[in-house]
């Protein structure tokens, strides 16, 4: 017995000395790793473009120094309205060098295809875009160059021509049918490389003719609502602008100018608008309206509105979007957003709690009281910092930087990662 003992003894400590080398060599891993993540996480100043162990290549850096501290002095400014400036700052620079658009030219340019309906009214995003991407840095001809197709069929000039809606599931899936037998960039992704764009919301059900539009590719759309479907981690939330606008841009001096508590005027037509209106519509201190504000009253009685009020009302109407937070942004009045579920543009980049108040629909009961127990201080916070966003929420042509389109051309950055077959 104890000889048997004995022959076991050496590979126990054989067994015990293995244990002890592995475990050393984890735990010698496990403070490499760390190293390595602490080291990556130096803040962006520590970037060099000599620096060889920068994951960002040498090439992006030097793309455009004068640019760059344009970006870093704009940034400082605005700050506070990001979740992450430094992250924003890289990944923006990055999209800056790198980001190329292929658009497919097949189509008549007179009938529903490459250009833009107009560039006026609450649907002048969708044709914003359209006329942008060719105005960028963004657009290339080589499709090898591409990191993202753009299939350029506009829903807004379909609707402008009277297409029914049955009518345009049917354009938009034989148009797609046809670029997918024609050329081979579809199948390699099964489309999670191509994105479409519509501010109309019956656009957005164009697209239930084909599954893997909707279930694929990227829709760059202004009605973000699960009814839709919208899904947020592959579709991007296209802000509804109404351009031109009829008056310049509230500022950060009128705050004293701002004496009416809340204001809203509009057709009822959703739920949540019937339920303002008969709740608040005979308030002193809510100037609520439940119809629109006529022009016999005098020129642009509803737009001077928004300069003399806090906070701005916005239900979702017949969709969750409304040009009326725009509206807000623009003329420098807090948007109050009122919906169970609204995928807020940007907001996975912007921190909307910083420049809005935002509510579920059963708030609408004691809107009043939640208005009023923001603070003077906390207002005047929201107000600056909604300042701040105004760039993000207006288009031009051409583009110019932080704009709307650069806001969703880095949503569209942010998504261009994908399998290819």
């Amino acid at each position: 017995m104890s000889a048997s003992k004995a022959a076991q003894h050496p590979m126990s400590s054989s067994l015990c000395s293995l244990q002890g080398s592995l475990l050393t060599l984890a735990i010698l891993t496990l403070i490499s790793f760390t190293y390595l993540s602490l080291k990556s996480l130096h803040s962006p100043s520590s970037f060099s473009p000599h620096d060889n162990n920068s994951s960002i290549p040498i090439s992006f850096h030097k793309h455009d120094s004068d640019s760059d501290r344009d970006l870093d002095l704009d940034l400082d400014r605005t700050s506070d309205i990001y979740h992450s400036p430094s992250v924003f700052r890289l990944n923006y620079m990055e999209m800056e060098a790198k980001f190329k658009i292929f658009i497919y030219p097949d189509g008549d340019p007179k009938t529903f295809y490459q250009t833009p309906r107009k560039l006026t009214g609450k649907y002048s995003s969708e044709g914003y875009f359209f006329q942008n991407i060719r105005e960028s840095r963004f657009l290339t001809h080589d499709p090898d160059q591409a990191h993202l197709f753009f299939i350029p069929i506009s829903c807004h000039k379909m609707r402008g021509k009277g297409t029914s809606y049955e009518n345009m599931t049917i354009i938009v899936k034989d148009y797609l049918d046809g670029l997918i037998m024609k050329y081979p960039y579809w199948n390699r992704t099964l489309g999670a490389d191509h994105f479409f764009v519509t501010c109309h919301d019956v656009g957005v059900r164009a697209t239930e003719g084909h599954p893997f539009l909707v279930k694929n590719a990227i829709r760059v759309v202004c009605s973000p609502s699960y009814d839709v479907p919208f899904i947020p981690h592959k579709d991007v939330a296209l802000p509804q602008v109404l351009q031109p606008f009829a008056l310049p841009r509230g500022g950060g001096d009128d705050i004293e100018n701002r004496t009416v508590l809340g204001f809203w005027a509009g057709h009822r037509n959703s739920k949540i608008r019937v339920i303002l209106a008969r709740v608040w519509e005979n308030d002193t201190e809510l100037d609520i309206s439940n119809n629109r504000i006529s022009r016999a009253i005098g020129p642009l009685v509803y737009q001077k509105r928004f300069y003399t009020t806090k906070f701005c009302i916005c239900p979702g109407g017949s969709q969750v979007n409304s040009a009326r937070i725009t509206d807000s942004i623009h003329y420098g009045c807090i948007p109050v957003i009122l919906s169970n579920y609204y995928d807020l543009p940007f907001n996975d980049i912007l921190d909307w709690w910083k420049f809005a108040v935002i509510l579920n629909e059963k708030d609408v009961y004691q809107l009043k009281q939640i208005l009023k127990q923001i603070t003077d201080e906390e207002f005047v916070s929201l107000h600056k910092n909604l300042v701040k966003v105004q760039n993000h929420f207006q288009w031009n042509s051409p583009p110019i930087r932080f704009d709307a389109f650069h806001m969703v051309m880095y949503e569209l950055w942010l998504r261009h990662h994908v399998i290819k077959y």
